[in-house]
């Protein structure tokens, strides 16, 4: 089992519950032997000058210690419980990345819009896969493989121009950063719905689009 706290969905949550201590080595094994997700390790936090900075050394950087660490991430995702150990061996501190578009989709939303889709999902009893929320206040809804082709359509369907909504489904060739990654001082990526035996064969995304397309609409 994950070794995290109990979160509380809805849009009252005035904070997800804190990841407890794991070294990220042996949390990104666990990904990959017990939920069969691809992980591959991205940049890492450094300090300079008493300052603590981006391992890619862009002072300006976006998503500090949060993404790839070079340009071929996708050959060097893997699923071997073996390689990731090998892996963060190499760099303790690498932040856990997991490849879209393999084992799962994401539909990336914002924070407000999600907690409020999370709140309408539990009211409808839907199967939810597990939800990440970033410290850029994004959340990520995984879903199984292929929505990144479908979502456009399914939001047309909806009776939305899919321009409008501030909803984007990760695919093939995109990534998510996995808890407990940190994003340099603005804290770690945390579990919304943490990954447990019940919800590791992931809901289509067709099921969670229209609570999720009507946060978003409210979110504008």
């Amino acid at each position: 089992m994950f070794i995290v706290e109990e979160t509380i969905a809805g849009p009252e949550a005035a904070q997800i519950p804190k990841q407890r201590g794991e070294p990220l080595l042996d949390t990104a094994v666990r990904y990959a032997e017990e939920r069969h997700w691809d992980v591959f390790p991205g940049a890492w936090l450094e300090v300079v000058d008493r300052t603590q900075r981006c391992s890619c050394g862009d002072g300006g950087c976006s998503a500090p210690g949060a993404h790839p660490a070079r340009d071929d991430w996708a050959t060097q995702a893997t699923g071997s419980a073996t390689v990731a150990r090998r892996m963060w061996s190499k760099q303790p501190t690498a932040s856990i990345l997991l490849p879209t578009g393999r084992t799962f989709d994401a539909i990336d939303v914002p924070e407000s819009a999600g907690f409020l889709a999370l709140a309408r999902m539990e009211r409808m009893e839907l199967t939810l896969g597990p939800v990440t929320c970033t410290p850029d206040r994004r959340m990520h809804f995984f879903v199984l493989p292929g929505a990144a082709a479908k979502v456009p359509d399914l939001v047309r369907a909806l009776g939305w121009p899919s321009a409008s909504l501030d909803l984007v489904a990760l695919g093939e060739g995109s990534y998510v950063a996995a808890p407990p990654t940190r994003f340099g001082s603005r804290g770690a990526v945390q579990w919304a719905c943490r990954p447990t035996p019940a919800n590791r064969w992931l809901p289509d995304v067709e099921e969670l689009i229209s609570p999720l397309a009507y946060a978003c609409g409210r979110d504008r």
